[in-house]
């Protein structure tokens, strides 16, 4: 479900587009935040607050442009106290910068760079409503990470851990510490961006065949890799191990859990370097037990440090190191050098494409496109879900249907919402106005946009958008245009934004809630069948459409619902035998 609209809200998302806007920005408003960013209070220098240790070659970039006060283990009081007198922020992961610190900052703090991936110690909505860019690192950690996730994949197949524990006391124990060799054995990497790409690559290096599964993943690149795209299913049913690099997401929060670990090869093994509570650590702890996991390295938990007597910790099978990731002096020093240039070029006014929030748009604009807004993210979220697993998106385009003259719609913001839709699910970048193209090209999706002028009152900005998928399978053949792309259209209705077409078919839907799409021989009672079998099971039905090609023909029904229906009530209304597919689409 969407979050409520609000500037946070609609800036504290993530991103990437590499097509350049086929709309001009308003040099006014661009300009206008460049002097809020380079102004320093004092007309001198402006001042850097560095909380917590940094590498010395980013201070010395520091120190070349602005003074720099480093100032580490600071209560939350003496940090209020300092703020006021700072320009820019910089911290790690254990410096907390909440509402507090911005009001105190009295709109002095121009910029807050956090030296690393995670942004989670900084409140973003705080941060844009006072006017503030949150900046972070996400790049210079990627080889460190993947160097400690293949260290783990390694050590943990030759019991390195529990052989040199052993030895220690005075033991010797070569038949217990029997390892498997990689050579020939299938790696499953679930994810596939930066650093999910250098651990295949070095995998494959080491002999072993490679997988992965990544809805966004370009099939060009893996190709290029030498790693086969598959579906999540295969991924987790055929691998002999399996690495993730995930980002912590709704969609990804215990990913790994009883259901899939039952679906998996006996004996799997498992690496984690990315986000804890992507593992649902007590069915960890029982896969383990039973024998369905055999071994897994683990470098991040669901809390961090786990407590002393953590089960998951002191099993036998498990290889645990404390979140080393991005620990090398290499990764450190790349990381503050990386954070210092973020800072430093926002303070003079750049707009940095590792922002994770954004410039304030024009009050009399939100106000004018919040509702379109909102559609234009859930008909992005729409779209990806019918994309089947293992196809790749590479290519979307974006029509927005309007009387308007391109000088007087600014669309983008409704871009950077569709991308949002698209790619925020499954990704912990994010996404805005500052980095959306950034990141769409960081994961080789190409968005085009296209102007549909129509006549009439330009009174409304917008009669409606649609977003296209090319080149990719669908979930819900019924979702493909004429032209074999999946299609969906939308637009706002008395304020509301609703779906009006999928594919070639016309629809009515409000998008609040969840979607069900059926397609169907069109005969009567359908519409009370499906209804009653959701009133059956509790599920409260908001809207209810059919679109047909003609009467007696196809027909595709769309169902708006407040609950996720059950997998058995989904099941119910794909055994009623007029209905040819179906699909749920969560909102």
């Amino acid at each position: 479900m969407a979050t409520p609209l609000g500037l946070s809200s609609l800036f504290s998302s993530r991103i990437h587009t590499t097509t350049p806007s086929v709309f001009p920005i308003h040099r006014k408003e661009f300009n206008r935040r460049r002097i809020i960013l380079v102004t320093a209070a004092g007309g001198g220098k402006p001042t850097i607050l560095v909380a917590e240790k940094l590498g010395q070659a980013g201070i010395d970039l520091l120190k070349k442009h602005a003074n720099v006060d480093c100032s580490y283990d600071l209560s939350v009081e003496e940090l209020c106290t300092k703020i006021s007198l700072c320009d820019a922020l910089i911290v790690r992961s254990g410096t907390k910068v909440g509402r507090d610190v911005f009001e105190s900052s009295r709109g002095r703090l121009k910029v807050v760079g956090r030296a690393g991936v995670g942004i989670d110690n900084v409140d973003l909505a705080a941060a844009t409503e006072y006017g503030c860019l949150v900046v972070n690192a996400p790049t210079a950690n990627t080889v460190a990470a993947a160097e400690h996730g293949i260290a783990l994949l390694t050590a943990m197949a030759r019991n390195v851990a529990q052989a040199d524990a052993s030895i220690k006391a005075g033991k010797w124990m070569r038949s217990k510490y029997v390892g498997v060799s990689l050579v020939g054995k299938t790696l499953a990497v679930l994810g596939f961006g930066k650093v999910g790409s250098e651990v295949a690559r070095r995998a494959r290096g080491l002999g072993m065949h490679v997988i992965t599964h990544d809805p966004y993943a370009p099939a060009d690149r893996a190709r290029a890799i030498g790693v086969e795209l598959v579906s999540f299913e295969v991924a987790i049913s055929t691998a002999d191990f399996i690495s993730l690099h995930l980002p912590l997401t709704a969609a990804t929060s215990k990913m790994l859990n009883d259901e899939t670990f039952a679906r998996m090869k006996r004996g799997v093994r498992i690496v984690n370097v990315a986000r804890g509570g992507v593992i649902d650590e007590d069915a960890l702890l029982r896969a383990l037990d039973s024998g369905i996991v055999a071994q897994a390295a683990l470098d991040v938990f669901t809390v961090e440090p786990p407590v002393k007597d953590n089960k998951l910790v002191l099993h036998e099978s498990v290889t645990a190191t404390p979140h080393l990731g991005a620990s090398t002096m290499e990764a450190q020093e790349g990381v503050a050098v990386e954070i210092a240039e973020a800072v430093v070029g926002a303070l003079r006014g750049e707009l940095a494409a590792t922002a994770v929030n954004a410039p304030m748009v024009p009050p009399e604009v939100l106000r004018e496109l919040k509702p379109y807004v909102v559609l234009a993210e859930k008909l992005g979220r729409l779209a990806v879900q019918l994309v089947t697993g293992g196809s790749g998106v590479d290519a979307v385009k974006v029509t927005y249907a309007s009387s308007r003259s391109p000088d007087d719609l600014d669309t983008r913001l409704l871009r950077a919402m569709v991308i949002k839709g698209l790619i925020e699910p499954i990704s912990s970048v994010f996404i805005n106005l500052v980095n959306s193209d950034y990141v769409a090209k960081q994961r080789g999706v190409k968005i085009s946009e296209e102007r549909m002028v129509l006549d009439g009152s330009p009174e409304d900005p917008i009669e409606y958008i649609t977003v296209r998928i090319a080149n990719v399978e669908s979930r819900f053949a019924s979702a493909l245009s004429e032209s074999g792309e999946i299609k969906v259209q939308g637009r706002v209705k008395q304020g509301v934004p609703s779906l009006t077409k999928v594919g070639l078919f016309g629809v009515d839907v409000s998008l609040e809630g969840s979607v069900i799409l059926c397609r169907q021989v069109d005969q009567p009672g359908m519409i009370g069948k499906v209804g009653s079998i959701l009133g059956d099971e509790n599920v409260n039905v908001s809207f209810m459409s059919v679109g047909r090609i003609a009467p007696g023909k196809q027909a595709v029904m769309a169902i708006g619902v407040d609950e996720q229906p059950s997998k058995e009530t989904l099941k119910k209304i794909g055994d009623i035998s007029a209905i040819e597919e179906f699909v749920f689409l969560k909102l």
